[in-house]
């Protein structure tokens, strides 16, 4: 079987092309055969000058996306050979696949130890494998047409408190048994090494921590309570406790339910939603529904989370911008970044001259400043980094 071979460069950089053709008879006419390969060859060309023309790559994730310098190497079977082979040819199935893509080697201990200073941050994307929903995907929050409650509402309106607590109180238990994901674990065991310099994440559900990591959380955590008025804060298991005091019926009403059967769920009409609150029928908290107060000062309580419409607070802010302007490579991973806090980030190690990639369903704010975006879920790419070749950390 003869062996074309075809030298290619796109952008500076051998690029890798696999041309996959169906079988060809000897008998058929060589000129249109030949017609039919070179078509194939110009189009793919075309695709892949498109794609880096843009100053970066994206890529699907189907099983194994590895790059490699090489050339275009392709098969004809059915051409009589100059070399006397005896290999079967390859299936029809895997000629006709497309979307086949060629293994390469590994990266050399060169290529990994390249950036000494990366900032990976997360976002509700890397959870939703836990079964805590994201906001913005397809199937998050928002596409039920819910409404997350802003710091502005929390503080002006005490039956919006109301509502808020009441729904954060039913949803915590649930919200409490999820657990962390490969992806977790994979980034614990990456920052356990060394590898990782500085983590942040948006989320407020501390599987990060329960993984073995220590990130910085930008937008706080619902387990502490603060209050607004003293700034006095403790742990979200003794703002539980106050609650059932206050509310026993209420709160055995609660407990009572079937976290296990979606039915049980659905009749006290109860949705889970990403930061841990569940949607409830307001005839269930309307009326007898009480709110505990500061011990401390009387004042008003709230999750310590940065709510729609509030800032992050300047110290954690600033720390994180920091860390952006000192990276030389930021990932980041499950998260749109249509949030500024987020999106500042990205852009100021970008505009800092780092190489900036994003793992993520679906598109995000900060695409157009990628050099590699992957759409994949997380728990199906992080894991596999442990094993690639020089890097080789054992997991957690």
């Amino acid at each position: 079987m003869p062996i074309f071979k075809f030298q290619g460069k796109f952008n500076q950089k051998n690029t890798t092309m696999l041309l996959r053709l169906p079988f060809f008879s000897a008998s058929r006419n060589s000129s249109g055969m030949l017609a039919r390969v070179k078509s194939e060859i110009v189009q793919s060309s075309i695709k892949a000058q498109q794609l880096l023309s843009k100053g970066r790559r994206v890529f699907p994730h189907q099983g194994s996306v590895k790059f490699v310098q090489t050339s275009w190497r392709m098969s004809i079977p059915g051409l009589p050979s100059s070399r006397h082979e005896d290999k079967a040819p390859a299936s029809p199935k895997v000629l006709r696949d497309k979307k086949a893509v060629p293994d390469a080697d590994p990266p050399s201990i060169e290529d990994i130890n390249q950036f000494a200073k990366l900032i990976v941050l997360t976002g509700a994307g890397i959870s939703t494998e836990c079964g805590i929903p994201d906001y913005r995907s397809p199937n998050g929050a928002y596409s039920s047409g819910f409404k997350p409650i802003t710091h502005q509402q929390f503080v002006r309106s005490s039956r919006a408190r109301r509502r808020y607590w009441a729904r954060s109180y039913a949803g915590w238990r649930r919200f409490m048994a999820a657990q962390p994901n490969p992806a977790h674990f994979a980034l614990a065991s990456l920052e356990k090494a060394g590898r990782i310099d500085c983590m942040i994440t948006q989320n407020v559900d501390r599987l990060h921590h329960r993984a073995g990591s220590n990130p910085l959380e930008l937008h706080g955590t619902v387990y502490t309570v603060v209050c607004l008025d003293c700034g006095f804060s403790f742990c979200r298991d003794l703002f539980q406790d106050q609650v059932k005091a206050l509310n026993p019926k209420w709160a055995e009403a609660i407990e009572s339910l079937d976290y296990g059967s979606p039915g049980s769920d659905r009749s006290f009409g109860m949705k889970q939603r990403p930061d841990g609150d569940i949607e409830i029928d307001e005839k269930f908290w309307e009326e007898d529904f009480h709110i505990p107060t500061c011990q401390k000062c009387n004042g008003v309580l709230k999750p310590d989370v940065v709510f729609f419409g509030d800032n992050v607070p300047k110290d954690r802010a600033d720390k994180a911008m920091e860390a952006a302007k000192e990276c030389d490579a930021f990932l980041v991973l499950g998260s749109s970044l249509m949030t500024m806090s987020a999106y500042r980030l990205v852009r100021a190690a970008h505009e800092a001259g780092s190489t900036i990639a994003i793992v993520n369903v679906g598109e995000t704010r900060a695409d157009d400043l990628t050099t590699l975006k992957i759409s994949a879920r997380l728990g199906e790419i992080l894991p596999r980094v442990l094993d690639v070749g020089s890097l080789s950390i054992p997991a957690l």
